[in-house]
């Protein structure tokens, strides 16, 4: 099957904390990053995971916010260091791919996001994704 989504990293399942519907299932990236994912306890059964599974990491590159450094005080499980490889704007919106440990990230911002933050290759950011925008796939 092929997926539209273009952030796909890989990793393994370190450890899954089931609710009533939802679970949040930690993941180890290949390049050594904790992820976070929150999904379905049905999706959890579904693609039978458990701890050591492994697994691909599926983010929407409309899902992933850039941030200059660190960010504290932010609901969001997942920060992700990286370095902007390379820049391509448009009219009003533009693609930002990142290069982090084990793999690299693409995030659909503005243009002016890109402006305000001084973004261009080589830039240090940090990636920002919800736990409940991360899918896991297994492999």
């Amino acid at each position: 099957m092929s997926l539209s989504i273009r952030n796909q990293i890989a990793g393994t399942v370190t450890s899954i904390s089931a609710g009533e519907v939802m679970a949040t299932v930690k993941v180890r990236l290949d390049g050594g990053q904790d992820l976070t994912a929150a999904i379905t306890l049905e999706a959890v059964k579904e693609l039978g995971l458990a701890e050591g599974s492994a697994v691909r990491a599926l983010v929407k590159s409309t899902e992933v916010s850039l941030a200059t450094g660190p960010v504290t005080g932010l609901s969001i499980r997942n920060q992700l260091p990286g370095t902007v490889a390379a820049v391509a704007t448009g009219g009003a919106m533009a693609s930002v791919k990142i290069t982090v440990d084990g793999g690299q990230l693409t995030a659909a911002i503005t243009k002016d996001a890109v402006t305000e933050l001084g973004l261009e290759a080589g830039s240090p950011v940090v990636a920002l994704m919800k736990s409940t925008e991360v899918s896991l796939a297994t492999v």
